[in-house]
């Protein structure tokens, strides 16, 4: 059966054609679009209108192409800006007059981890790679879902899951973004004292300061205390990381010239080569980012968030389990979706 699965998130929407028999997916179009949907919806609450012009205009286009792919089921999941936004019934409505024919959900946070640890593990298991505990990271723009399971050449198996609002858009614009300052936040500087509104953000060169990533580890680490209440870190064998944030600064550790997917796919990565990519992302000007080859445009300006969250989680789940091994799949939520599809 040919399938057309469209996942729309708090930054991307991508879109994945395929023919799925039985368990094995065939890829046949996989498209990323960056529209940042989620722009401003942490602060005001509401999808802004601009950003919903931008997702409907892809998703003419993606209907499109599944027209003449000759794509028999469809299916629409709509993550986290669409959970949290107030109008998130106009946008639904925007979705169906974009793509005729589609109907469009707005998943859970459970059913979106369910879908990403079938979806991250899938091309993986399919070579006969036995995972072991494993832990499937899929970190987003608005949110980041935790699932821990056991993944074998046979079969994925999810044992706990959490999804909790923490993602390189959202923290981006709470704390990493030029101008505003902390109060609000209750958050503190380096030496404990409350953060004054005038306190900068980043340099004027784009590289936040250590002010903002005192404030933005120290939200990381609430979040990530949240996740080990819910999913244990010890006795991980394999952490998988999906998603944009994660594929891109495997390309950096991986020092491609490139985005080059064939390589970033399945990649086993040293945990203290992500560690030192992470870290000298989030030293980069943003002058430098963009010049980065592998580093998509739509990501120039949320990338070090991006970054500050994977090393967060990489150090945290590391001093639990010491021995894992981590990978990064470019199989993800899209490929749950169009396994699940029936």
């Amino acid at each position: 059966m040919r399938v057309g699965v469209v996942d729309c998130g708090t930054n991307s929407l991508r879109l994945l054609v395929a023919d799925v028999e039985g368990a094995r997916l065939r890829e046949v179009t996989r498209l990323n679009e960056i529209v940042r949907l989620g722009e401003g919806v942490d602060a005001a609450g509401r999808l802004a209108p601009a950003a919903m012009d931008r997702a409907f205009a892809v998703l003419r286009r993606y209907a499109a192409i599944c027209r003449e792919a000759g794509v028999e089921r469809t299916r629409f999941a709509a993550t986290s800006a669409s959970r949290d936004a107030a109008n998130a019934d106009e946008f639904v409505a925007g979705v169906t007059a974009a793509f005729p024919g589609l109907d469009p959900e707005v998943v859970t946070g459970e059913e979106e981890a369910d879908l990403s640890f079938v979806g991250a593990t899938s091309a993986l298991r399919e070579h006969g790679e036995d995972l072991g505990r494993t832990l499937v990271v899929d970190l987003g723009g608005g949110s980041t879902e935790f699932i821990l399971g056991r993944a074998t050449a046979q079969a994925a198996e999810a044992e706990a899951s959490v999804s909790v609002k923490l993602g390189s858009v959202r923290l981006t614009e709470r704390l990493l973004h030029p101008g505003g300052g902390f109060a609000s936040l209750g958050a503190a500087d380096d030496n404990g004292a409350a953060g004054r509104d005038d306190a900068p953000r980043v340099h004027d060169d784009g590289v936040p300061t250590a002010h903002a990533v005192g404030a933005a580890t120290r939200e990381i680490t609430a979040r990530l205390q949240e996740v080990e209440a819910v999913v244990p870190f010890a006795d991980v064998d394999t952490v998988v990381g999906v998603a944009g944030t994660v594929t891109t600064l495997t390309a950096h550790a991986l020092h491609l010239e490139s985005y080059d997917r064939s390589r970033i796919h399945g990649a086993h990565v040293d945990p203290a080569s992500m560690l030192e990519a992470c870290d000298d992302m989030l030293a980069s000007s943003r002058e430098r980012r963009a010049a980065m080859p592998f580093l998509h445009p739509g990501r120039v300006d949320v990338i070090a968030a991006g970054a500050l969250i994977w090393a967060e989680i990489l150090r945290r789940v590391q001093a639990r389990s010491p021995g894992l091994s981590l990978r990064t799949s470019e199989s993800d939520i899209l490929d749950g979706m169009a396994l699940r599809l029936r």
